[in-house]
């Protein structure tokens, strides 16, 4: 799992952003593409406030293996192999207004603060980064992980708190006002996703060994296990609910499950298809939740980002543009049919999703 996520080069200078601008109101974008079809290109209206439908934003020189909006939707931080963190803002001329440094090796999961004011990394020198997100100054570096960071993720609910899983097989619960962890929590595998769920009373985690674990976080235990996936399972995402689970898997599956207290016992609800994995590049691809749960979004090896309607499974846009595996992909939490996607290719594409 640790080929493609070792150190890469000292970041460049300022990065800069590439924009594809069209006419202010209507323009060509990509709309209900079909599988078999392949998309479908036509003058719509244009359905965001973005400068254009599709925005490519350049400047890492290394693999992208994360990004995220804040809270606001009006900021983009992207981590990378380069070792850096880039901020970059959403609408206007896009530009990259920040570079972050520090980490000794790649960058490979991000998460705002629920105020957006502070940005936490996790990293493959085996530590997490909490930064300032207005001047990228770090507040704390947390030491305690002995192997290659993964996954990160922050409690939604209740006083701030943060969680991390490492091919280690440790998962550990960190407090960002203090420098080392409050708990750790033991495996006998590389963790390789983790999340938090309902109140930060319950977690989830996922590696190598293809069933997810959920934990009791005040009994500190394993309470059940969601069974299915036939390979590694390399990201897990909770509904903005916390009702629903969404879980990729290098099986080439995406899959959801029922996270409530008193589902049925079997949790397994849809699988969706649609976007491969690769045998060749290892890299955690991920998928997520729109905020109002009803699509999902997920990275693929063949280049292209998949979305499907939650519900009927259905893949209502498969997308091109990377020249590489796209490793990350989100939905805005400001206009819920804008996207962003990080991609092997070194590059981010920030787009609207067309009305057809």
């Amino acid at each position: 799992m640790t080929d493609k996520r070792k150190d890469g080069p000292e970041a460049g200078p300022l990065a800069t952003s590439k924009r594809q601008r069209g006419p202010a109101a209507t323009s060509v974008a990509v709309v209900n593409t079909s599988v078999a079809q392949g998309p479908l290109i036509q003058a719509i209206q244009r359905s965001s406030d973005l400068q254009a439908p599709i925005i490519q934003l350049s400047g890492h020189t290394g693999e992208v293996y994360a990004c995220r909006f804040d809270n606001t939707g009006e900021i983009i931080a992207s981590g990378s192999l380069d070792r850096t963190i880039l901020l970059w803002n959403t609408y206007g001329a896009n530009e990259n207004f920040g570079v972050i440094k520090g980490h000794k090796g790649a960058v490979l999961d991000l998460a705002f603060s629920r105020d957006s004011r502070t940005l936490y990394s996790a990293s493959s020198d085996a530590t997490l980064g909490v930064w300032d997100a207005d001047s990228g100054v770090r507040i704390r570096k947390h030491v305690g992980h002995e192997d290659i960071v993964n996954s990160i993720d922050r409690v939604r609910r209740g006083p701030e708190l943060l969680l991390s899983g490492s091919d280690d097989g440790s998962i550990a619960l960190w407090d960002p006002r203090t420098k080392h962890a409050v708990e750790y929590m033991e495996t006998d595998f590389p963790v390789l996703a983790v999340a938090f769920g309902e109140g930060g009373n319950q977690l989830f985690s996922a590696g190598i060994d293809e069933d997810i674990k959920v934990w009791d976080l005040r009994q500190r235990n394993v309470v059940y296990t969601l069974p299915g996936h036939a390979d590694a399972v390399t990201s897990l995402n909770v509904s903005e609910d916390m009702q629903f689970l969404v879980s990729r898997s290098m099986d080439n599956s995406v899959r959801t499950w029922d996270i409530r207290p008193f589902a049925p016992e079997s949790r397994s609800l849809n699988i969706y298809d649609g976007a491969p994995t690769s045998d060749v590049e290892k890299n955690l691809l991920r998928a997520s939740f729109s905020p109002d749960g009803s699509k999902i979004i997920a990275g693929s090896a063949d280049r292209t980002v998949v979305i499907w309607d939650t519900l009927t499974r259905k893949v209502l846009y498969k997308l091109p543009g990377h020249t590489g595996s796209v490793n990350d992909a989100r939905f805005s939490p400001r206009e819920f049919n804008v996207i962003l996607t990080g991609s092997t290719d070194r590059t981010l594409m920030l787009g609207e999703l067309g009305k057809g």
